[in-house]
């Protein structure tokens, strides 16, 4: 695991944007595993600032988003399916035949959960996956005490979460967000051969703390990701201001990076 503490959340976000873009250039055909909410937006940004610079494409890319609400299709505007639609696919050339959001108006979930694990497995895997990381440090919608070795499954979501997403998502209307989501499980996650995980705020810092330096734990399901042999930790200060080792990380991902 390599943390790469930035002063700002714009420097984090152009770093991360550039491993993505470095990644696809690499290999045109990679299988992205992508992440909603407020945290991506600005490498998602900067990733369509590389495209329209002609400096990459995503044309023959494939993607699987990590998350979905049960009960909103994905039309909605509060979908994560519309939200990868406008704040990423309209904004790169990627085809969006080759995007994928699990379907939260499924008459059978559990059946959709398990189509996706086969289709990602049939696309060779997930080449780099992209993380956010909530305030009680799980990721995608792997809740505290959810199995480390969880695959795609219908999940309930914490009052947290939901207090969380109200205020991104819905307006602040805590009733309007969807009790239950289809998640990426912890296993799926852990499967991808690169991971590139953005955390911002002081509100993150507790997460970022035990997702790098606390105890493996289903009470922090992030903290499954220091088992993984290509994992960049992307934050602020202000997420990495609680880590014991910060000074050593933010060198070592420095001489790493070239920086």
């Amino acid at each position: 695991m390599e943390v790469v503490v930035c002063k700002t959340k714009e420097e984090a976000s152009k770093l991360a944007a550039e491993m993505v873009t470095a990644q696809v250039k690499k290999n045109p055909k990679t299988v992205l595993g992508l992440a909603t909410g407020a945290t991506p937006v600005l490498m998602y940004n900067e990733m369509a600032k590389a495209v329209k610079a002609k400096k990459v494409s995503y044309k023959q890319v494939k993607s699987w988003n990590l998350d979905e609400y049960v009960g909103l299709a994905g039309t909605h505007d509060q979908s994560y399916r519309y939200f990868m639609n406008e704040n990423l696919f309209k904004k790169i050339d990627i085809q969006i035949k080759n995007t994928h959001v699990l379907n939260g108006l499924a008459k059978d979930l559990e059946k959709e959960c398990a189509a996706y694990e086969r289709q990602i497995k049939a696309a060779g895997g997930i080449d780099l996956q992209v993380l956010g990381i909530g305030s009680d440090g799980h990721i995608a919608f792997n809740e505290p005490g959810t199995s480390l070795k969880s695959r795609t499954s219908c999940v309930y979501l914490t009052p947290s979460t939901i207090k969380d997403n109200a205020r991104l998502f819905f307006k602040g209307k805590e009733k309007e967000v969807p009790t239950r989501a289809l998640s990426m499980g912890v296993g799926t996650i852990c499967e991808a051969k690169k991971i590139v995980l953005l955390a911002f705020g002081e509100n993150k810092q507790n997460a970022v703390k035990g997702c790098v330096e606390g105890p493996m734990t289903q009470f922090c399901t992030a903290s499954a990701l220091q088992a993984h042999n290509d994992c960049w930790i992307f934050c602020d200060e202000a997420a990495a201001k609680k880590l014991t080792l910060k000074k050593y990380y933010a060198w070592r991902s420095a001489t790493k990076l070239g920086l």
